[in-house]
């Protein structure tokens, strides 16, 4: 039997209707190919990606900062309370074998960052570019589409 993938999807608890398209497509697109969908839990991106997988059938999973499980949007189907705050950041990511990032503030960057120092592989759509001493840093790899993003991060899945 194989093993589910688990993929992250980050993005910022609000976000233009760009952004909650492209976040939704994405959620749609993991859930057809199997995927598990694992989130901050709460509006925005979340919610959208969450709604996308839902609406295919997917499962989704999302690591509350708060205490209530009953902060989750309606689409989480698996709630994880942490009681962290944002320190529940290093959890989504750790808990992923990909991370797809869409839009997003230095929430989602540190997300980013964590993702990057524990060698998971994280996928760009319209997000963040790094650079560093003046050049582009290429960590994020860059997608045009949501077929795109979850293609590279299913394709990236550490194992």
């Amino acid at each position: 039997m194989d093993k589910k993938k688990f993929i992250g999807v980050i993005g910022g608890s609000q976000c233009s209707k760009k952004e909650a398209q492209l976040a939704e497509e994405v959620g749609r697109q993991l859930a057809r190919r199997g995927a598990i969908l694992v989130c901050g839990g709460l509006g925005g991106i979340m919610k959208a990606a969450c709604k996308g997988a839902s609406a295919e059938g997917g499962t989704t999973i999302g690591i509350l900062p708060g205490n209530e499980n009953q902060a989750a949007n309606p689409y989480v189907q698996i709630p994880i309370v942490t009681g962290l705050g944002e320190a529940r950041n290093v959890i989504v990511v750790k808990s992923v074998q990909a991370v797809i990032a869409i839009g997003g503030s230095y929430g989602t960057l540190s997300e980013i960052s964590h993702a990057l120092k524990n060698g998971i592989p994280v996928i760009g759509l319209n997000t963040w570019s790094l650079a560093r001493n003046g050049r582009q840093d290429k960590s994020i790899i860059p997608a045009q589409s949501p077929i795109e993003a979850v293609d590279k991060a299913l394709n990236l899945a550490t194992t």
